[in-house]
């Protein structure tokens, strides 16, 4: 049987990384924290954790509305530098090579859409060590405007060579949710990264799982698969 290329795939699904396939939220609010403290700056690490997922320069603003480009760049700096001694510790979730691979072998394009720094996703993607399940990736360097925009998804379904009706998203996040809405990706968001279904269903996720283990046990299913279902009866 002829295995499909990422340009002959129809249709794809786009993860998001940090706290959709890696447990790695908190510990984006704890370098967050520590950069903050380290310029003096006291900030609930709960208001911080609930803007992860944010673009980092808009986290800053809206955590320190007052602060300068200078500020801004010195936060950024620290955030990387104390993220980096948590990457011992980062694991991925449970059953995330199985459903990266699920999607892949349903003859679905799969791409991580992140808008990481090039370094944290390099760490990444060696923890997940997907191997041929994922047929292409983003980083920071992709996006002109971080999310809520809808930059880092455009540049990933173009990598794919993919239209927005044509794809799904699987994000952790609020702003994972509304940079979906932008462009009329329907998204599937997960609570792992710790914001409850709630919220997630509030910011108008089509669907919510626990996990990503959940969501492959639900795959058939979920929008993923009614996806496959229209692509096969099409």
């Amino acid at each position: 049987m002829a295995v499909e290329t990422a340009a002959q795939k129809k249709r794809g699904v786009l993860f998001d990384v940090d706290g959709t396939l890696i447990d790695s939220s908190y510990f984006h609010a704890m370098a967050w924290w520590q950069a903050f403290r380290r310029e003096g700056l006291d900030v609930e690490i709960s208001a911080i954790h609930r803007r992860v997922g944010m673009g980092g320069d808009k986290l800053i603003e809206s955590l320190v509305p007052d602060c300068t480009e200078d500020m801004k760049e010195d936060f950024k700096s620290a955030h990387s530098a104390v993220f980096s001694t948590f990457w011992p510790s980062l694991r991925t979730f449970d059953s995330v090579r199985d459903l990266l691979a699920a999607c892949s072998d349903a003859g679905l394009a799969v791409g991580l859409a992140s808008s990481a720094q090039d370094r944290d996703l390099e760490v990444s993607r060696k923890l997940l060590d997907a191997g041929s399940s994922i047929d292409a990736w983003t980083s920071s360097n992709d996006a002109e405007e971080s999310k809520p925009a809808p930059d880092i998804l455009e540049a990933c379904l173009e990598k794919l060579g993919l239209k927005p009706e044509d794809a799904v998203f699987v994000g952790d996040a609020v702003w994972d949710v509304k940079a979906g809405a932008a462009i009329g990706v329907p998204v599937i968001a997960l609570t792992c990264g710790g914001i409850s279904e709630a919220e997630l269903r509030d910011a108008g996720a089509a669907e919510v799982y626990d996990n990503p283990r959940h969501l492959l046990e639900h795959l058939e299913t979920s929008i993923i698969g009614k996806m496959l279902t229209e692509s096969r009866d099409a």
